[in-house]
């Protein structure tokens, strides 16, 4: 490994300090925003020369374990991955979590206290199938949240269209019901004042979720799991492609550790920070995230 070894404390693992540490949003930097897959070779192979390198890579992703298993878990395991690769996954944004393994994802940990009531769920779930299944389509997969999905046969326009009536009719029946929810700057509390859940859209789908859930939490959840287990890093990269993306350097630079955002799609505004932002030039989405990869690699050295 290429990380220094030093004494394990009281952790019970020979403590390795890596030379940084990674914290990737998945779609966007990693999978195509347009296939919903790993379309880039290079990307697995990168990965898994990090990660055996003693890197710490954490995927920190609003995608359903299911997902991952089977986009991009199975992706690594078929190209090689060993058992020494430090690897870890936090899907819908921390409320779900499970280590990568040889043998696929371990077994995945949920906080049921974020979690959608079932009845709500149900409800805005039909309201997509029933209303708006020609342009979107409920990912199953989910076990806090609600997520809608662009269908990949159907136009980025007629999509926003579809997506903007969605969630105007889900904001609708979650008031209602008297939950307690926000949309942008629409808030409906519930009968405490509280609004314990939002909906939170991006390009290619609709999140309606806990508030408590969001990359910050799920970069600490990995950043903990793997000092939990010896490994620890100065620096960690955050990637991704959506303004909430940088929420987990927000963590990193507020655990007093030396944070670095790379943003895949900054045609949207770059955020000011206080630690640095990267751009790729003029790459975008997984080709931006390949170009960081590559980089990372040929900085091992």
């Amino acid at each position: 490994m290429t990380g220094q070894a030093a004494s394990s404390g009281g952790s019970g693992h020979a403590a390795i300090i890596a030379p940084f540490g990674l914290l990737l949003d998945v779609d966007g930097p990693i999978a195509s925003p347009e296939s919903r897959t790993i379309a880039i070779p290079s990307i697995v192979a990168d990965l898994l020369t990090l990660a055996h390198a003693g890197v710490p890579v954490a995927f920190v992703t609003g995608r359903s374990d299911a997902f991952m298993r089977e986009q991009v878990v199975s992706r690594l395991i078929e190209h090689g991955m060993r058992d020494d690769a430090a690897l870890f996954g936090v899907f819908e944004k921390g409320g779900a979590w499970a280590p990568i393994t040889t043998a696929g994802l371990g077994e995945v940990q949920v906080d049921p206290t974020v979690a959608l009531p079932v009845a709500a769920r149900t409800e805005v779930e039909s309201i997509a199938r029933d209303r708006f299944g020609h342009a979107m389509f409920v990912d199953e997969g989910k076990r806090v949240m609600v997520s809608l999905e662009q269908r990949v046969d159907v136009s980025s326009e007629v999509y926003r269209g579809a997506q903007e009536e969605y969630e105007e009719a889900a904001f609708a029946a979650l008031a209602d019901r008297g939950l307690g929810i926000r949309h942008g700057e629409r808030v409906s509390p519930d009968a405490e004042g509280a609004v314990p859940f939002r909906i939170d859209p991006t390009i290619i789908s609709t999140d309606i979720e806990s508030v408590r859930l969001d990359k910050d939490h799920g970069a600490r959840r990995a950043i903990e799991w793997f000092a939990a287990r010896g490994v620890t890093a100065p620096r960690w990269y955050s990637v991704g492609d959506s303004r909430s993306d940088y929420l987990m350097a927000d963590h990193v630079h507020a655990a007093g550790l030396e944070a670095v955002h790379v943003d895949v799609r900054p045609a949207d505004g770059l955020l000011e920070r206080p630690y640095p932002i990267d751009v790729r030039g003029s790459l975008v989405h997984d080709a931006a995230g390949a170009d960081f990869l590559r980089e990372r690699v040929a900085a091992l050295g």
